[in-house]
């Protein structure tokens, strides 16, 4: 045993390579599954391919006799999927890491389709499948971009049924690979490139027809997982309608073919001419009949006596201004006369009971100095100053009894 390490007593390269190399031997044999990214058949012996993690983009080299990679029944190919048996070795001169494999099994479809369904079932699990999640795809985008296999005929059918269908619609197109164990970085590659230019509005993934294993770049999780980071809505149209990837559950919109797509990206210039037509001949309708409706109600307003002869109306109206007047006449001329007669009758009756009248009569009234009427001599001292009221005046007089007396 190795004293441990310790800034006064460090170990050297060569010790920790060794220690390296000891824990990896202790690993033992494993099973590893992955898809071949390199083969190569140099010399009579060995056999070296490199094993890749398609969803961590991680590879190893492999090593194997001949006897191995040749098996009966075993075709090794580049993008194939395999089972390798092999020990972990690091190789301490040059510090590297590898895995003799002692046997090799090829991944059937059966396999690969388990494989697939445990991706998607994660996926789904994650939420990136979910309804929620999908975006609107924009009405007529300016620009669409297009990730597909250079020359192919799904960028053909992408491209000419969408310029025939809104010849104004621009492309960015962004030629990948499709097939083969790089197909799904080229592929995310050209996705984050696309969705990263503003001026593209939507992105359509397109790829024809295949087997299983030539769509299974679709299926790649690394991919699935980069369409649902996009900001851009994507429409995926790989394989025929029957084909289905995972690129299909995560897309916004799976489109059955790439012809399928077009028409799901673009509108149909004739049709969206024939709805403006009927739009603008429905809305013609409607005003034409509300001004229909609106001048048939001017009309019959003016139909009516108030406004087709409102003269009519001031004269009747003057009628009973007039007819009012000549009552408020009479009746206060009734009022007057009454009030007169009236007047008149209390003017006699107050002539008639009015001390003046009386006076009138040759009465005289006997008042003294301080205004008092005289009722009885026996309140008039001699020699006091009366006034005597009579109908013509007033005369001052002089109490004299004696002159009563005689």
């Amino acid at each position: 045993m190795t004293s441990p390490s310790s800034p006064e007593a460090p170990w050297p390269v060569r010790t920790v390579a060794r220690k390296v190399a000891e824990w990896i031997g202790r690993l033992g044999e494993v099973w590893v599954e992955g898809q071949i990214a390199q083969l190569s058949r140099r010399g009579a012996a060995t056999v070296f391919l490199t094993l890749r993690d398609p969803a961590a983009d991680l590879s190893v080299p492999v090593t194997c006799s001949r006897e191995v990679a040749d098996r009966p029944g075993l075709e090794l190919t580049e993008g194939a999927r395999v089972i390798v048996r092999a020990r972990p070795d690091y190789y301490i001169a040059r510090g590297s890491f590898s895995l003799r494999a002692t046997e090799i099994r090829a991944v059937g479809l059966g396999e690969l389709l388990a494989r697939i369904d445990r991706i998607r079932r994660l996926l789904a699990a994650e939420g990136l499948f979910d309804a929620a999640r999908k975006r609107p795809l924009p009405f007529a985008p300016a620009v669409v971009g297009v990730v597909t296999g250079r020359d192919s005929a799904a960028e053909r059918d992408v491209l000419v049924t969408a310029r025939r269908r809104w010849p104004a619609v621009r492309f960015a197109v962004h030629h990948s690979l499709v097939q083969g164990p790089s197909a799904a970085a080229s592929v995310i590659d050209g996705l984050r490139r696309l969705d990263a230019d503003p001026a593209v509005e939507v992105i359509v993934i397109a790829r024809g027809g295949g087997s299983v294993e030539d769509l299974l770049p679709f299926s790649d999780e690394g991919l699935v997982r980069a369409i649902a980071a996009c900001r851009t809505p994507v429409v995926t149209a790989v394989g025929h309608e029957t084909d289905t990837t995972l690129v299909d559950h995560v897309a916004d919109v799976r489109a059955a073919t790439p012809t399928d797509a077009a028409h799901r990206v673009v509108p149909e210039i004739g049709e969206q001419r024939r709805l403006v037509d009927g739009l603008r001949a429905r809305a013609r309708h409607l005003l034409t009949g509300r001004l229909d409706q609106q001048q048939r109600w001017l009309e019959s307003v003016r139909s009516r006596p108030a406004l087709a002869a409102p003269e009519r109306l001031l004269d009747g109206r003057a009628e009973d201004v007039l007819a009012l007047r000549t009552r408020a006449r009479r009746t206060l001329t009734h009022r007057v006369e009454g009030a007169e007669r009236d007047l008149e009758h209390a003017r006699a009756r107050v002539a008639a009971l009015s001390p003046a009248a009386t006076l009138q009569r040759g009465y005289a009234v006997l008042q003294r100095a301080d205004g008092a009427l005289v009722r009885d001599p026996v309140e008039v001292a001699d020699d006091e100053r009366l006034t005597v009221r009579v109908a013509g005046g007033r005369l001052p007089v002089r109490v004299d009894r004696q002159d009563a007396g005689s």
